[in-house]
C-alpha cells in the first residue's frame, strides 16, 4: 500500500440502509424475487459487513417516505461507532418544511442529519422533481444547510437537470448513477444525460447500485466498466463517492465483493492512489461534512 492509499478501515460507505420489520414493514420487499433480503438488517449486521470491506464510517440513507423512520435513524446513528451521517426523508411539498427540518435537527442525533431524499424514481410524473412546490422545498433544504440525494431513473434525468440548474444554491448527490440500463448493454441516452447533469458544479454522484442493475447472477467488473467509466469521465474522482447500497446489494453480491470490484474499476481506469482515496473517502467527507 502506498502512503496515499486509503488504509483499511478508513473507507467511507456513502450509501447504505437498515430496517427492522417488526417496527416498520417494507412492502417493497414482499415480491418473491427480493425474498432473500426480506428480513431485519441491524446496525451490528452492517458493522460486520463494513469491517470486512475495510469501511470505517458510513452514511445511513432513508428507505421509506416516513419522517419517523428518519428520527429513528438519527437516534441509531448517535449510538453507532460506524454511522457518521444520515440522509433522511421529509415531505418537500409541505409549506412548513423549514420547520420540519429544524425539528429533525433538534431531535436526538439531529446533529448527524446531512441530507434529505425522496424516492423520485417511484413518482409516475417524470417531471415531479421540477414541480414548483418541490423546488420550493429543495430551496428550504439548501437554506437548512443540507444536501439533497437525487434518486431518479434515466427518463427522469431531463427534469432533474433543469431543477439542478434552477436551484444552484443546493448541493445535489446523484444516487446509483441514475440506475443505468446495464442489463441491456446500452449507454445512450443515459450517458449523455449523466454528462449533462455532471456539467453542473453543484452535483456529485455515488458509484453505487450498479451490481443490482446488472444481471444479479452474471456480472463482473467488465460488465460494469463502461458505466463506471462514464461516471469517472463526467464527474472525476473529486466528485464521485463509493456507496454499497447494502443490504440491497446482497441481491447480487456481498458488500466486500462490490467494494473490491469498485477498487478494480478505479484501478483499471488509471486512477492514482490519491484519486482512488477521493472516491473511497475524500468526496463523501466533504459533501456530507463527516
Amino acid at each position: 500500500m502506498t502512503p496515499t492509499e486509503t488504509p483499511a478501515g478508513t473507507r467511507i460507505d456513502a450509501h447504505h440502509h437498515l430496517w427492522d420489520l417488526s417496527r416498520r414493514p417494507q412492502p417493497w420487499l414482499e415480491p418473491p424475487h427480493v425474498a432473500s433480503i426480506h428480513r431485519d438488517f441491524t446496525p451490528s449486521d452492517y458493522a460486520a459487513a463494513a469491517a470486512e470491506a475495510g469501511i470505517g464510517r458510513s452514511v445511513l440513507v432513508q428507505v421509506l417516505a416516513d419522517a419517523q423512520e428518519t428520527r429513528e435513524f438519527l437516534a441509531l446513528a448517535e449510538q453507532s461507532p460506524t454511522i457518521a451521517a444520515v440522509v433522511g426523508w421529509a415531505d418537500l411539498t409541505r409549506p412548513d418544511l423549514a420547520d420540519e427540518l429544524a425539528a429533525l435537527a433538534a431531535a436526538p442525533g439531529g446533529h448527524l442529519l446531512r441530507g434529505i431524499r425522496h424516492l423520485v424514481q417511484g413518482e409516475e410524473d417524470p417531471r415531479w422533481i421540477a414541480r414548483d412546490d418541490v423546488r420550493r422545498g429543495l430551496r428550504d433544504v439548501a437554506a437548512a444547510g443540507l444536501v439533497y440525494d437525487l434518486l431518479v431513473l434515466p427518463h427522469q434525468l431531463p427534469a432533474a437537470i433543469e431543477t439542478v440548474r434552477a436551484v444552484p444554491e443546493l448541493s445535489f448527490v446523484l444516487d446509483h448513477l441514475a440506475k443505468p440500463p446495464i442489463t441491456s448493454g446500452l449507454l445512450e441516452p443515459w450517458a449523455g444525460l449523466v454528462r449533462d447533469l455532471a456539467a453542473e458544479p453543484n452535483v456529485t454522484a455515488k458509484l453505487s447500485g450498479l451490481i443490482t442493475e446488472a444481471a444479479w447472477d452474471d456480472w463482473d467488473a467488465a460488465t460494469l466498466r463502461p458505466y463506471a467509466d462514464v461516471a469517472l469521465d463526467a464527474f472525476g474522482p473529486g466528485r464521485l463517492m463509493f456507496g454499497s447500497d447494502w443490504p440491497v446489494c446482497l441481491l447480487a453480491g456481498s458488500l466486500p465483493a462490490w467494494a473490491e470490484t469498485a477498487q478494480t474499476l478505479l484501478t483499471d481506469a488509471g486512477l492514482t492512489a490519491a484519486e482512488r482515496d477521493e472516491v473511497f473517502r475524500g468526496t463523501a467527507t466533504r459533501v456530507y461534512r463527516l
